[in-house]
């Protein structure tokens, strides 16, 4: 198997960047609005992508989007912009540390939410895994 077509590989490649996120946005919120910190991430973001689908010549893969497809990715992006908002005013206030830990209780919302609404089953081991995870974020955040 290709490492490329590894999806762990690209799950660790996401949490690396995602750490790197809370650093760096941590340091760039500061004096700063949350809101305007958070528009000026985003335009990078879109900005990237529009070169990068560009490049690849994957523009023309829009047009195979559905109508379906579209309101899904419009809800998740409002979802996004909701969470980045709350994410930039927390990281404002408190420490990266603390934020970034509460932030990854979403993996136990996740699966509670794959559950109720994609079907997805957790075995016990796995279940076991987020409530680890899940008392990692209390003592991460609220234990002292």
């Amino acid at each position: 198997m290709n490492l490329t077509d590894n999806w762990q590989f690209w799950a660790l490649l996401s949490a690396a960047f995602a750490a790197l996120t809370a650093i760096l946005s941590k340091l760039g919120v500061r004096g700063v609005d949350p809101d305007a910190a958070q528009l000026i991430r985003t335009l990078v973001v879109v900005a990237l992508l529009g070169v990068a689908l560009t490049l690849m010549g994957k523009l023309r893969a829009l047009g195979s989007i559905t109508q379906q497809n579209w309101i899904f990715l419009m809800l998740a992006g409002l979802a996004t912009a909701a969470s980045w908002a709350c994410y930039f005013r927390a990281l404002k206030i408190g420490d990266a540390t603390r934020v970034a830990a509460v932030d990854k209780l979403s993996v136990l919302m996740v699966a509670i939410f794959a559950a109720l609404f994609l079907s997805e089953r957790l075995g016990p081991a796995s279940w076991l895994g987020v409530a680890l995870a899940a008392g990692g974020v209390f003592l991460l955040s609220w234990a002292r």
